[in-house]
């Protein structure tokens, strides 16, 4: 961005709630929400999830918010400006994160635009005249087959990360907001017709109670460590794209109060997704834990037996791909502002190289789920581009970024959330020590405890 060139800013706070909860509200919180918490328990897991959201996540945005809008920069840039030093490091893992997660990002949401037609083909017809666990077999047979189908699959992708170009062409206000303004309303409405049809389904209690009554016996590291993830994952935090929206909130706007309604939507949006799937898994007999294939397996089959299962299946899967759009729009905004702001590119020269770039770094993992690709470590390439970029480099941005507010650049951070004393931060002291200490140590110690185990 040259430097005459005003930086952009969102339109109000209902821009900026809406084009953050857009980024956090995504694909994780259906898709990777609703198989985690199913492997780790259900209520147990949930729980503190919530913890980890309200105590540490709302306070890791709130420092992200800070740092980009007093550097007014992206992600590294902001760094640069504010200490410089090795601190950009930071902000190059967030960048590097974003092209990870959008690279993967971009094959899952493309994946959900043939299961929005194929709930009205054949597919819920070929299911619906055989038993659930039948169903399920064919189910996956049907995914299997189409993962396995290297064309299509590359070319899914290739849709869905050109729309997601086209969004990011169009600039903050005129691109992004206005799209998020559509989308988030949209994903509520959704949300909650799907709801109202599985808790009326006959054997949903078991979902509810699974979801909703803690079992403090499943308790244990790897619930806190899944946590931790899903948390950083799912706010679009330790990845940039918090910094980067902060650079262009308005000098009025309340950093904290934006923060909290920002996290409110999202752990929304998550919450009520479990509250449609569970039911609707318990009600047919299908294991929560049954992994990410719990998605466009499990819940097809499901839908099937459903009355209606076209209109139903289909909805669920608008539902993904709006919300997968959502973040995937933030996660190029991350790679994007860094090369207009340090390198002076233009917006549509930087959006059409870059969502390019990742469109192609993103082909490995299309191929990886149907055998067209060699395993790492044991893992697909899709899966351990998640695990590293979720179980590492997300919370590794977090704990960085705590550090860099509560101990290096304290004194501006407390002017920036409190508008340079315009504003009263009732929990000013609780938000300092949180990243000064409790953030810093719960990272820390899950990583110790967990980090070998990868």
């Amino acid at each position: 961005m040259s430097n005459g060139e005003q930086r952009e800013q969102w339109s109000g706070r209902l821009g900026l709630i809406l084009a953050a909860a857009g980024s956090a509200v995504g694909l994780g919180n259906i898709w990777r929400f609703s198989y985690i918490t199913g492997e780790m328990g259900g209520a147990a897991f949930l729980l503190v999830y919530l913890i980890v959201i309200f105590v540490i996540g709302v306070s890791v945005m709130v420092a992200e918010f800070s740092i980009g809008r007093a550097a007014q920069r992206n992600a590294v840039g902001s760094f640069k400006v504010l200490k410089g030093g090795a601190w950009p490091i930071v902000g190059w893992m967030g960048v590097i994160a974003g092209f990870m997660i959008l690279s993967f990002y971009g094959v899952i949401g493309g994946w959900t635009t043939p299961y929005i037609f194929k709930s009205f083909g054949s597919m819920m017809q070929q299911m619906s005249g055989a038993e659930i666990k039948a169903a399920g077999d064919m189910a996956g047979e049907l995914f299997g087959g189409f993962v396995s189908n290297s064309v299509q699959v590359i070319a899914y992708q290739a849709a869905f990360m050109l729309v997601t170009i086209l969004v990011i062409a169009k600039g903050v206000a005129g691109g992004i907001e206005r799209c998020c303004k559509w989308l988030m309303p949209g994903l509520f409405v959704i949300l909650i017709v799907l709801i109202i049809r599985a808790v009326t389904l006959e054997g949903s209690g078991a979902g509810l109670a699974f979801y909703l009554q803690p079992d403090f016996s499943k308790l244990n590291a790897s619930v806190f460590f899944a946590a931790l993830g899903q948390a950083f994952f799912t706010l679009s935090l330790g990845m940039g794209c918090m910094i980067t929206y902060g650079s262009y909130i308005g000098k009025n706007e309340k950093l904290p109060v934006s923060a909290a309604q920002v996290a409110v939507l999202d752990t929304s949006v998550a919450f009520l997704a479990g509250l449609a799937i569970f039911p609707i898994v318990f009600a047919f007999g299908i294991p929560p834990s049954s992994g990410p294939g719990l998605t466009f397996i499990s819940l097809p089959a499901c839908f099937s037996h459903m009355p209606g299962g076209s209109f139903w299946s289909g909805l669920f899967f608008l539902l993904l791909f709006m919300a997968g759009l959502t973040s995937a729009i933030s996660l190029l905004e991350v790679v994007v502002a860094y090369f207009r702001d340090e390198l002076g590119w233009s917006r549509p020269k930087a959006t059409w190289i870059l969502g390019t770039v990742i469109f192609l770094i993103g082909i490995p993992s299309a191929l990886s789920l149907g055998g067209n690709f060699p395993t790492i470590m044991g893992l697909s390439f899709l899966d351990l581009m998640d695990k590293t970029t979720a179980n590492f480099l997300l919370p590794l941005g977090g704990l960085f970024i705590s550090l860099f507010v509560g101990w290096v650049w304290l004194d501006g951070a407390r002017k920036e959330v409190t508008n340079h004393g315009k504003i009263e931060f009732a929990l000013l002291g609780a938000w300092v020590w949180v990243c000064r200490v409790i953030a810093p140590v719960a990272i820390a110690f899950i990583f110790y405890n967990k980090v070998v185990g990868f």
